[in-house]
């Protein structure tokens, strides 16, 4: 078994540089989204494509008729690849497998008398969606549905009144538990006093990308399979419904018939319509057949089999590395003993006949200290080291709650809290929101199973225990080094480039933030996102600067463009309402930035917005978001101390409040949160060229190259320096995680906590060029709690009773002095 395995495995192996030039270096295990087409497959259909001439099947011209008879032999083709006798089924072609679940859905709803609907706790959101249609629904695990078949009877839900639905997945999305295709069969058997037919649906969608289906026994089939083709063969971007003809005449209730699907229609004096009535098919297909995609279907079954066999190999080639890869993450552990990953798939079985799980294993992970490790983390670094996965809620609530302990109150709790499908809400009260999901298909490698378990083994791993932080070590004393404002940066335009100070000039201080900080930025016309660098790194090379004498913001772009192309603009830093859209058109100012829904003011001149469409590439336009906003106008900080700061602090305990503002005695009054225009999580970013110093020495010793501050895009760079010239004493690296409060000159700051980073560091602010450091290298030294930190988070304390000048207009320069306060 081991040695046919590899055999089969180097094979592939053989094939995957000139099948797959699209992975170059990448490690794709995300086959139960979509599994990847080959080149084999694109110059098959491009040779098709070319070779044939191909006409709508609504005509009767040569092409047309053709095409209709090349669509129906694929038809048969295609069920004779589910062992599908067409004489006892029908293959009807819609978009994907939540399409053909509609059109079942929809059937159902005709019913005079409404139906019933059971579906399995495992089933992914399409199927649980049919609830919504049905007069009652219920939801049941594996032992509900087997008890439902043991007893005789469906007692479990009044299904004599009328017809009842039953749905299921041949195997969930979510972890690759499989389920018996049989089920539906002994549910209708085992009710024999029911007045109407128990019909069962089966989503086939995730068990058919790695497994054969077989349909060859029509009694014990279900009465609709549906499923999607690119899960199976990468393209087309198709799927079918497969309707055992013994249930078609449910079809008749279906209202709705589209174009093609009848013979006559009246619609003047009389609204009356023939359906088609020669296959069930053609009363089912609404307008023009997808006839591309189907004919690229017949190239997509010479191909696969070519290129990997049968389906019955490939089912054996991924349970292979489906056990490799279970087994690998499973023996994982922390140095104190405690696993890494906490697994939520079925272990393997090795045996041939195995169906307890498919090529799919879900799971998550865990420090050394039990604590879980946020899915957006957990992204992050997979996503630098070019592993393509998907993580969350995988579209299976009932399978994620039942794994994940989540009851529906806490799931309801959840979603008060801000959660939502695709955030970086990934856990709540100490309960992760989702899995990390890896699939297999059948171009994957043992090589791929390898690298993945070694990167969580590199990178979630701990030896040994977090020893504790000595709060002497991190204290710091002004009286043996200078401590002074190194850099002062503002970025006007989010994720765009950044503004030096210049040294001498007092820049004012706001309780938003420095002045100008992130008051712009870029949106898509048509979602109403910002845009980032990380997504359009080319960002970086727009550098606006701040002309106060001018009262403008002049933005230049320093990368290439073709000489007729502006490469400077400049727009009043007056708030001037005629270059705005009108604010009575709210829906046109909808923006989201950082997942927050905003009112933005958003400029109207063409030559401004493709001004910076023209660099990006995408379409965008210029929005701002001046302070002084309210309600959807105003956005607030989320910058907290951590719990790795929070341990150097004997104040942890106590609540932290935003500094300066004051609550009065026995008042019910929440204080005030702190205001940020477009910044991430805070009024002001600060680093430590110190831990900068740290940094650098770890990313040149693992033969990396070093990096600059600005990287980082901090607003305030804090250096220092000896007070003697005798001694060369400096503030500890990454001494700031134990800081309380600043003064700089005058002026007094707030620390908020560590600052989270993301994959924008790893973007170089000269070049806009993408690498993977240093974010790898803080993924190895900086990382706590799963999350990856560096600098820190601070705001301003504004002066509760002003009486001098400087009080009421607070700024800072380059080259103040700083004095810090240790926690």
């Amino acid at each position: 078994m081991e040695e046919k395995s590899m055999a089969y495995n180097d094979r592939i192996e053989g094939l995957r540089t000139e099948e797959f030039p699209m992975l170059h270096d990448s490690i794709y295990l995300d086959h139960a989204g979509t599994t990847l087409y080959s080149k084999s497959l694109v110059d098959a259909f491009a040779a098709e494509m070319t070779a044939n001439l191909f006409g709508n099947t609504h005509s009767a011209s040569a092409s047309s008729q053709c095409t209709m008879a090349r669509i129906e032999n694929i038809r048969h083709r295609v069920l004779q690849f589910f062992n599908a006798d067409p004489a006892g089924f029908d293959l009807i072609f819609v978009a994907n497998t939540t399409a053909g679940i509609k059109i079942v859905s929809d059937t159902f709803r005709g019913f005079p008398e409404g139906f019933n609907y059971l579906y399995h706790s495992a089933s992914h959101t399409s199927l649980v969606g049919v609830r919504q249609e049905a007069r009652h629904s219920l939801c049941l695990d594996t032992d509900g549905v087997v008890a439902c078949i043991e007893r005789g009877e469906l007692d479990c839900i009044d299904c004599h009144s009328r017809p009842l639905l039953f749905a299921y997945p041949a195997q969930s999305n979510m972890d690759g538990r499989r389920y018996p295709l049989d089920w539906g069969a002994k549910l209708r058997k085992s009710d024999s006093n029911a007045e109407y037919r128990t019909y069962t649906l089966l989503d086939a969608a995730a068990y058919v990308s790695t497994s054969p289906l077989d349909l060859g026994n029509v009694e014990a089939a279900p009465d609709f399979t549906v499923l999607s083709f690119y899960k199976i063969f990468g393209f087309p971007d198709l799927g079918g419904l497969i309707v055992k003809r013994e249930a078609a005449s449910i079809f008749k209730h279906r209202r709705y018939f589209g174009g093609g699907t009848v013979d006559m229609v009246t619609c003047t004096k009389e609204q009356w319509h023939a359906p088609k009535t020669q296959s069930l098919h053609e009363t089912l297909e609404d307008g023009t057949l997808p006839i591309h995609n189907i004919i690229a279907l017949d190239s997509a079954l010479d191909v696969h089999h070519k290129l990997y066999g049968s389906m019955v190999e490939i089912a054996l080639h991924t349970s292979f590395l489906a056990s490799r890869l279970y087994r690998g993450l499973e023996k994982i552990q922390h140095g104190n003993g405690q696993k890494v990953c906490v697994m939520y798939s079925m272990p393997p079985d090795d045996t041939e006949r195995s169906l307890r799980n498919g090529a799919v294993v879900a799971f998550n992970l865990q420090t050394c200290l039990g604590a879980w490790i946020g899915l957006a983390e957990f992204e992050k670094l997979a996503i630098l080291k070019n592993f393509h996965i998907r993580t969350g809620g995988l579209c299976n609530p009932g399978g994620i709650a039942a794994a994940l302990g989540l009851e529906p109150w806490e799931v309801k709790k959840n979603f008060s809290a801000g959660f939502r499908c695709g955030n970086e809400y990934d856990i709540i009260n100490g309960k992760p929101t989702g899995v990390i999901r890896i699939s297999l298909g059948a171009m994957s490698t043992l090589s791929d199973v390898e690298k993945f378990i070694a990167f969580i083994e590199e990178f979630y791993r701990d030896e040994k225990l977090p020893q504790p932080v000595s709060r002497k070590e991190s204290s710091i004393s002004n009286e043996v080094s200078d401590v002074f404002v190194d850099t002062i940066m503002v970025y006007p335009i989010k994720s765009c480039g950044g503004f030096r100070v210049p040294a001498g000039v007092p820049w004012a201080v706001r309780s938003e933030g420095l002045a100008w900080d992130r008051e712009w930025c870029l949106v898509h016309p048509g979602t109403g996102l910002a845009l980032t660098q990380k997504r359009h790194p080319r960002m970086a090379l727009i550098r606006p600067s701040i002309d106060l004498s001018a009262g403008k913001l002049v933005i230049s772009y320093h990368g290439p463009l073709p000489e007729s192309t502006l490469r400077e603009i400049s727009v009043p830093l007056s708030l001037n309402p005629e270059l705005f859209r009108p604010v009575d058109m709210p829906r046109l100012n909808e923006t989201r930035v950082c997942g927050e829904g905003i009112s933005a003011m958003i400029y109207r001149s063409f030559e401004i917005n493709a001004f910076f469409s023209n660099i990006i590439g995408t379409p965008c336009a210029l929005a701002r978001f001046p302070p002084g906003g309210s309600g959807n106008s105003m956005r607030h900080a989320k910058a907290h101390l951590q719990n790795h700061q929070a341990q150097l602090s004997p104040k942890s305990n106590k609540r932290c409040q935003p500094p300066g503002i004051q609550t009065p005695p026995d008042s019910d009054e929440e204080p005030e949160r702190l205001r940020i225009l477009l910044s991430n999580e805070s009024p002001i970013l600060a680093i430590n060229l110190s831990s900068l110093a740290a940094l650098n020495r770890d990313l040149i010793k693992n033969g990396g190259n070093p990096v600059c501050a600005e990287t980082f895009r901090a607003n305030i760079v804090i250096g220092s320096s000896s007070s003697t010239a005798a001694s060369s004493i400096e503030i500890p690296a990454y001494s700031e995680d134990s800081w309380d409060r600043l003064r700089i000159g005058t002026h007094d700051f707030k620390m908020l906590g560590a600052c989270r980073r993301c994959h924008m560091v790893c973007i170089n602010q000269d070049t806009a060029t993408k690498s993977d450091e240093p974010f790898l290298t803080l993924a190895k030294t900086r990382r706590f709690d799963g999350k990856v930190f560096f600098g820190v988070h601070m705001c301003h304390i504004p002066v509760v009773a002003p009486d001098t000048r400087e009080a009421q207009s607070p700024a800072i320069s380059v080259g103040a002095k700083i004095a810090i306060d240790p926690l």
